[in-house]
C-alpha cells in the first residue's frame, strides 16, 4: 500500500512499476495506413474538443514535466474505473482495436480514445490481457490502502496489533507489486518470497524496536509518548520500502538494465542507468509515505483539542479516517510523479562528436565502457 511506486519502478524493474503501470506498458501503435487513418478520423472529430491527438499506447499527458506526470498518475488512480461495468470495459477494448486497424466508425473523437485506453489501462493487465483484481489495480490503491493506513496509525497499539497492521500493510504492497509485474519478464517467485519476508521482518522488527524504546523513555510525560509513539510507522514502512527494492532488484546493479536509443530500439544495457533508477525508486518509496504517516498524527494532535472531539470522542475514528484519505491522495500521485518512467542520460560533449551509428555502437558497448564514457541518447527503461 504504502511502497508501490505504481511508475517507476514497474517500468524498470522485472515488475509492471507505474508508466507501463496498470497497462501503461501497452505496446506502442505502429504507424501503418491504418492507424493513421484512425487518427486522422479522431482528429477531425475532436476538433472542436480540447483533447490531445490520440497515440494508441502512450500516456495522454507529456511527461517531460511534473504537471503532466501528475495528471497522468491522477488518471492512473482514478477510483472511478473501479465501478466500470464489463459491457462498458467490452466496449473500450473494441474501440481501440477498431482504432488499431484502422476500422474506426465515424464521428469516434479523441476523447472517447482516451477515456478508452484508460479503462483498458486501469482493468486489464497489459501483458496477460487477464483482469487484475480489484483491490490490487492501481485504481484500488488509495479505496483500498486507506484502511491500512488508518490501523497503522491508530493509538495506543499493543505489540500484536503493531506486527498485524505492519504485515498487513506489506502483504498489500506484495500483492499489488505481483498483480502489476511485468509478465513478458517473469520473474522466479524466489524472487518475490525473499522481497515480501524481507519487508515484513523489517518493518516489524523496527516498528516494534521503536515502540519498546518509547514506553521505556522515562523522560516522556504520556502526553508526548503517544505523540512519539504516532510517527513509529513511518521509519518501519520506508525502511521496509527500501528493504523490499534492494531485495527485489539487486541484480541489476551487477547486469544493468535496458538502454534505448531516441527511437526506442533496444541498444545495450548500463549499470549505471540501474543505480539512478534503483536510487529514484528508493527515494520515491521513501518520500510516499512521509505525508501519508506524517501529517495525519500531527492534524489529530490539533483537532482531538477541539470542543467538538473531545465533547463526541467516537468521532475520532472517522475523523482520523477522513484526513488519512485525503493525505494519502494528495500523497500518491504527487510523489510518484517526482521522476520522469523514462529517464535521458544526455552527455552534451559526447553527443557532438558521436551521433548515428556512432551513438548506437556507444550503447552496444560492454557497461564498463559505458560506465567510463557515458551514455550517449540512451533512454533508460
Amino acid at each position: 500500500m504504502l511502497a508501490a511506486n505504481p511508475g517507476r519502478e514497474l517500468r524498470r524493474g522485472p515488475r509492471r512499476d507505474i508508466l507501463k503501470g496498470p497497462g501503461l506498458r501497452a505496446s506502442v501503435a505502429m504507424a501503418d495506413t491504418a492507424t493513421t487513418a484512425s487518427a486522422a478520423a479522431a482528429s477531425a472529430a475532436s476538433a472542436a474538443t480540447d483533447a490531445p491527438p490520440f497515440q494508441l499506447g502512450k500516456p495522454r499527458f507529456q511527461q517531460t514535466s511534473f504537471y503532466g506526470r501528475f495528471r497522468h498518475f491522477l488518471d492512473i488512480i482514478d477510483p472511478r474505473t473501479l465501478f466500470v461495468t464489463e459491457r462498458r470495459l467490452r466496449e473500450a477494448v473494441q474501440l481501440l482495436e477498431d482504432y488499431k486497424h484502422g476500422t474506426l466508425r465515424p464521428g469516434v473523437t479523441n476523447e472517447q480514445l482516451w477515456s478508452a485506453q484508460k479503462i483498458k489501462q486501469a482493468i486489464l493487465h497489459p501483458d496477460t490481457n487477464e483482469k487484475i483484481f480489484m483491490p490490487f489495480r492501481m485504481s484500488g490503491y488509495i479505496p483500498f490502502g486507506t484502511p491500512i493506513v488508518v490501523g497503522l496509525l491508530l493509538p495506543n497499539q499493543t505489540l500484536a496489533s503493531t506486527v498485524f497492521w505492519q504485515w498487513l500493510n506489506q502483504s498489500h504492497n506484495a500483492c499489488v507489486n505481483y498483480a502489476n509485474r511485468n509478465a513478458t519478464k517473469p520473474s522466479p517467485a524466489s524472487k518475490f518470497i525473499q522481497g515480501y519476508l524481507g519487508a515484513v521482518i523489517s518493518a516489524v522488527s523496527i516498528a516494534v524496536g521503536l515502540n519498546v524504546l518509547v514506553q521505556k523513555a522515562n523522560k516522556f510525560t504520556p502526553a508526548t509518548r503517544l505523540l512519539v509513539q504516532r510517527f513509529v510507522p513511518f521509519p518501519a514502512v520506508a525502511s521496509a520500502n527500501i528493504c523490499n527494492v534492494v531485495l527485489m532488484r539487486y541484480g541489476e546493479l551487477e547486469e544493468g538494465i535496458d538502454v534505448m536509443d531516441g527511437d526506442g530500439n533496444l541498444v545495450g544495457s548500463s549499470r549505471i542507468a540501474a543505480r539512478h533508477a534503483l536510487l529514484e525508486t528508493a527515494l520515491t518509496r521513501v518520500v510516499l509515505p512521509m505525508p501519508i504517516l506524517v501529517l495525519p498524527p500531527i492534524v489529530m494532535s490539533m483537532l482531538e483539542k477541539t470542543a467538538l472531539l473531545q465533547a463526541r470522542p467516537r468521532l475520532l475514528l472517522p475523523v482520523q479516517s477522513l484526513v488519512c484519505l485525503a493525505a494519502f491522495g494528495l500523497a500518491l500521485p504527487l510523489a510518484i510523479s517526482l521522476f520522469p518512467q523514462m529517464s535521458e542520460d544526455l552527455l552534451e560533449h559526447l553527443d557532438e562528436v558521436r551521433t548515428g551509428q556512432e551513438e548506437a555502437r556507444l550503447c552496444e558497448a560492454p557497461a564498463e565502457e559505458i560506465e567510463s564514457i557515458g551514455i550517449a541518447k540512451c533512454v533508460a527503461l
